[in-house]
């Protein structure tokens, strides 16, 4: 419980204020790489359910361009395909696209480590959640789901996986869904274009 409270909010700032200086000549390649490819804005918004279904807005590198259709989840689209941008498609397979995340992070809006924020309107996966507590605890940059098929899997087996993390919060276990994560991207896990849950191709659009 203190872990929770106290020590993992503590350890979220520190290691994202540390990583975002490391990693400011990746955010500097990715930016002009965006602006080159296609017309629009670089960062991506959207409305996502927070710690105690509190809304926020989430950020993104933008990967889809500026005339997609919005409020429409990926997977929804009838050719999501044609929406996607050159380096869109690069940033979403390397999930490099969440790297904005970290000023959530900073902000306390999300952690590291957690169950993903749902879209707004994705009330089905709310209504999931509810049952495991999981909309009671700050959203993750990656989670459980993300490391246990991402993509292939269904919403009442994410939610359920989310409430596993929830009954499982420590140090110990955080560690080790950070070291799957890394290793589930460099192996581009479970990962469908249009897909419901991975990091970078999850329920949205960009």
């Amino acid at each position: 419980m203190i872990y929770q409270k106290y020590i993992k909010r503590i350890l979220d700032f520190s290691l994202s204020t540390v990583g975002l200086v490391i990693l400011s000549p990746v955010y500097g390649v990715l930016i002009i790489a965006i602006k080159a490819d296609s017309k629009g804005p670089i960062l991506f918004k959207q409305r996502r359910v927070g710690i105690h279904k509190q809304l926020f807005n989430i950020y993104k590198f933008r990967t889809m361009s500026i005339d997609t259709p919005k409020d429409t989840p990926t997977h929804m689209l009838k050719n999501p395909d044609q929406y996607i941008t050159k380096v869109g498609k690069f940033l979403r397979k390397t999930s490099l696209d969440e790297l904005p995340q970290i000023f959530n992070i900073i902000k306390g809006e999300m952690s590291i480590i957690g169950p993903r924020p749902a879209l707004w309107n994705q009330e089905d996966l709310i209504a999931e959640r509810d049952q495991y507590g999981a909309n009671d605890v700050r959203p993750g940059l990656t989670g459980l789901a993300q490391i246990s098929g991402r993509d292939e899997l269904k919403i009442p087996i994410k939610a359920k996986l989310d409430g596993q993390y929830v009954k499982n919060i420590s140090f110990p276990f955080d560690c080790k869904m950070f070291f799957k994560t890394i290793t589930s991207v460099l192996k581009n896990e479970g990962v469908q274009e249009g897909g419901t849950g991975a990091m970078g191709i999850e329920e949205d659009h960009k």
